[in-house]
């Protein structure tokens, strides 16, 4: 099995650099809590790279690691299944793209994305600048954590469904 952790956004607008805040964290000092057959990576502002990666690289699951505004208290950290939104007819700003739409170029390049996983966390401040809020930074650790979760899950129900079907072939 192969997932894909991908933490996206802007490091110059202050909390929208969690995802790559977390993807730093997961790289290095927490990189040997992950199992193996994970990848962690940086996309940072390259939506249109995340979508090349997603198209092309045959993941069976992807974590994007993102902020993301619920209306919960800043560093609230939530769990979503995005999917492919509307695609626009042209994508003026690719640094802007969203998940949903990063998941809707990934069909239009002609590719399939397994199962998509969002950990998202809320902004307290995404205006210019350089740096996570006090908030989002508490919470870089615990998004890390729960990504090491998040695919230890989808690897038990990996090998738990390849276990029932060679049942079924007996």
């Amino acid at each position: 099995m192969r997932i894909l952790v991908a933490g996206v956004g802007n490091v110059f607008l202050g909390d929208d650099g969690f995802g790559v805040a977390v993807a730093r964290h997961l790289a290095g000092a927490g990189s040997g809590d992950l199992p193996g057959g994970v990848e962690v990576r940086d996309f940072g502002i390259r939506g249109v790279h995340l979508a090349y990666e997603l198209t092309g690289g045959g993941y069976d699951t992807a974590i994007l690691v993102d902020a993301v505004s619920r209306g919960g208290p800043p560093g609230t950290l939530y769990v979503l299944e995005p999917s492919a939104g509307d695609v626009p007819g042209s994508f003026v700003d690719a640094h802007s793209m969203t998940p949903e739409t990063v998941l809707s170029l990934v069909g239009v390049l002609g590719g399939k994305t397994g199962r998509v996983l969002l950990v998202g966390c809320q902004p307290a401040d995404i205006s210019p600048g350089m740096g996570l809020s006090a908030p989002v930074a508490d919470a870089v650790g615990r998004a890390a954590d729960l990504v090491v979760e998040l695919a230890g899950q989808q690897i038990a129900m990996a090998l738990a469904t390849a276990g029932h079907e060679e049942e079924r072939t007996c």
